[in-house]
This record gives C-alpha cells, sequence and structure tokens, in this order.
C-alpha cells in the first residue's frame, strides 16, 4: 500500500500537489464532490485515478480512502461555512482510520494564529484566534493531533500563508492581475500597504511530497513561509513594471467591506480577517527547512510574471 490521495483535490494547491507527485512517477488518487471537475483537472495524467465521494457518507469516505497510506487533506469550504471544517475532519478522520490510512497531512492557514505579538512566527507561537474562523480552523487542527496523540494515525499540518499564481482565482492579487492585462478597475481588500507575504503554489507541491517521505514531519505542525516580505503595492507596482500600464485601484478598506457585505455574504465573511492585512502574520519557516532542505521559493518578480501570462492566455 504505497497510494497517496488528495482529499479535495481540484483547486489549486491540490493541483500543485498532484503535479509534484507525477514529476516524481509517484500514483495518486484524487478525490472530490464531482468527477467532471477531478477529470478536467487530472484526467490527462496517467498517474491520476479519480474518486468521487459524499463526505457526509461514512462509507464513501472510507471507500474513497481504502488502499491509501497517505491522505493529504485539502478540502474546502463556503467562506461562511467554516462551521463545517471540524465536522468534515472529524468525518473523514473516521473514515480514514477505518480504511487503514496510516499518515496524514493537513494543509492549513495562518488563521489559528490570531493576532501576533511578534513577527516572525514560529511553529511554538500559542494559538490564540481572534476570529470565528481561525477558532474552527484550530478545532480541526486539534481534532487531528489529538489522533495523532492517540495513536490511531500519523497526523502533520502544513500551515501556509496567503497564495498566488497561475488561475488562483481567489487570491488578493487575482483582480489587479487581470486589470493589469485586459485594462479596467481593479478593485482590492486594503489595506494595501503594510508588509504582507505571499506563496506561489507550484511552489507548494515539492514541499508537499518532500513531507509525504518525511516520517519526522509526523506529530508535529510546520509552517510554509512565503517567498519573502513584501506588500500588495508593492506586487501592483510589479505588475505596472511589467506591462508597462498604469493600474486602476479600488481599494476596500473594513469599513467598506461591511457596506458591501449587506448584499455579498462572501464579502461580509472578510470583515472579521481584516487583521490579517492590517497586522498581519509573517511565518518563520526555518524549522521546515531543518526537516526537509532548502526550499525552492519563487521570486515574486517571476511568479507575477507567470501569473499575468496565464491571465493573458484566457483572452
Amino acid at each position: 500500500m504505497s497510494k497517496v490521495a488528495l482529499f479535495g483535490a481540484a483547486g489549486a494547491i491540490g493541483q500543485s500537489i498532484a503535479a509534484a507527485l507525477s514529476s516524481e512517477g509517484k500514483p495518486y488518487r484524487v478525490i472530490g464532490r464531482t468527477e467532471a471537475s477531478l477529470r478536467k483537472a487530472f484526467g490527462a495524467d496517467r498517474l491520476a485515478e479519480i474518486v468521487t465521494w459524499n463526505p457526509d457518507s461514512p462509507a464513501s469516505v472510507r471507500a474513497a480512502a481504502t488502499g491509501v497510506k497517505t491522505l493529504i487533506y485539502l478540502v474546502g469550504v463556503n467562506y461562511w461555512q467554516f462551521e463545517l471544517h471540524p465536522e468534515l475532519m472529524r468525518k473523514t478522520l473516521a473514515g480514514a482510520i477505518a480504511a487503514g490510512v496510516k499518515n496524514i497531512i493537513l494543509i492549513g492557514t495562518v488563521y489559528p494564529y490570531g493576532m501576533t505579538k511578534a513577527n516572525p512566527v514560529r511553529e511554538d507561537q500559542p494559538r490564540e484566534p481572534n476570529s470565528f474562523k481561525g477558532r474552527m480552523r484550530k478545532a480541526q487542527e486539534e481534532l487531528l493531533m489529538q489522533a495523532h496523540a492517540d495513536g490511531r494515525i500519523n497526523a502533520t499540518v502544513l500551515r501556509l500563508p496567503d497564495f498566488y499564481g497561475p488561475g488562483v482565482e481567489t487570491s488578493l492579487l487575482h483582480l489587479p492581475a487581470v486589470a493589469a492585462v485586459n485594462g479596467g478597475t481593479a478593485d482590492m481588500v486594503g489595506p494595501i500597504d503594510p508588509p504582507h507575504e505571499f506563496v506561489f503554489v507550484p511552489d507548494v507541491g515539492p514541499v508537499v511530497a518532500k513531507l509525504v517521505d518525511t516520517p519526522a514531519a509526523f506529530g508535529k505542525i510546520w509552517n510554509l513561509a512565503g517567498a519573502g516580505i513584501t506588500s500588495q503595492r508593492e506586487l501592483v507596482s510589479e505588475m505596472e513594471r511589467q506591462t508597462g500600464k498604469r493600474l486602476k485601484l479600488r481599494v476596500a478598506g473594513k469599513t467598506m467591506l461591511r457596506l458591501i457585505g449587506l448584499f455579498k455574504p462572501v464579502v461580509r465573511e472578510m470583515v472579521e480577517m481584516n487583521y490579517l492585512l492590517t497586522d498581519p502574520v509573517i511565518m518563520d519557516d526555518s524549522a521546515l527547512q531543518q526537516l526537509i532542505g532548502p526550499i525552492r521559493k519563487t521570486p515574486y518578480a517571476e511568479g507575477i510574471r507567470q501569473t499575468l501570462a496565464a491571465v493573458a492566455s484566457k483572452r
């Protein structure tokens, strides 16, 4: 039993991990709710096995996990339904353990840290989430790590900052990239001048692929930092430099998000997380680098170039 399975695979991070596994010649299973989206993303790869599941069905979870050694958990929920995170993790853990899965890797977020007392943040920073979303993500992590402590499964968490890259439409940088290529005004969430970090999505897959083969990774939580400290403003300036065009920006701060949120639920849910832009979390991943060695991090200028090229290819 050596198969790796990506639960919630169809998103950008899942595709990055799949690409890394495929480049190493490793077969893998992709699990999602909709076969069409999985076939669109992975159907051309002979190493990919496509499986659908219903996470609310114990039998479906067990079936999806049968024959799997390492489960990579990327299951997303609507931004206004974060209360589902712990429950989905509980159901997946039960099914995975029943199916004999040995290892599980959760792709996590900075949300459980809450507001930091000092940057950069190491993994031993106390988790004191100041948001509902952070509390739900913390609960998700605790379910997972308790299962490890109980000896039921080997578990680890890889926490990521905000991400961007080709085809990542949920990124803070997506709309500026679209405006940089196609013209028009870029809607952004601000403030856009404070320090921030981003991870380039294609850089994530190789890191996760290494964790799969690193027994010492399990039982601990790891940070993956971005390619250095920057800001949204600096990356917009890089887009302007590469396209030779001045970008028109429309920046919504916390008050404007509240107003827009009266009509758009997803925007309303962004209000409580606005602290990440005013008081950003900058991560220290020196422990991860000691574990797996140097990590390839695409410079922001190159990441922006590839992001703009991906937008241009869709015109």
